[in-house]
């Protein structure tokens, strides 16, 4: 079993329920999730928005490869209504990303893991601090 921890994020609709209808999918789908941080309120970063979001993290743990669950969340989002256009930043109904997927350190072209502007987000470190012991692989020094 691996640990990853995950951060999600909705500003449309009824966000909460949306982020506890993820977790469902999530522990269906990709593993058990041990731990969760309690939910954050923000304004929208990196565009402009009427919509206040909801953001969270969560633990989980999972027999899964890192890329089996990048296309499991990929398809959660898409099957909760997200809908991806060009722009990069959007009003959406659900977002997942992977912060950390165990030690890993990943940087393939659709995928880089620990997320790489995730020490940039209060609303990512916030949550993050609540789950505890969670290191950035790239700081372990030997």
């Amino acid at each position: 079993m691996i640990e990853v921890v995950l951060a999600l994020g909705s500003n449309i609709g009824d966000k909460v329920q949306n982020i506890e209808a993820a977790y469902t999918l999530i522990a269906n789908e990709i593993g058990i999730i041990t731990k969760k941080s309690s939910f954050l309120k923000n304004p929208s970063v990196g565009f402009e928005s009427q919509n206040e979001f909801v953001n969270t993290c969560i633990k989980v743990e999972t027999k899964l490869s890192c890329n089996d669950v990048l296309k499991s969340l990929q398809s959660i989002e898409k099957r909760m209504g997200r809908v991806k256009t060009t722009h990069i930043y959007e009003d959406r109904i659900i977002d997942i990303d992977i912060i950390f997927f165990g030690d890993l350190i990943i940087n393939q072209p659709n995928l880089k893991i620990p997320h790489p502007r995730y020490h940039e987000r209060s609303f990512v470190l916030q949550p993050l601090k609540e789950l505890g012991e969670t290191t950035d692989p790239r700081l372990n020094f030997k």
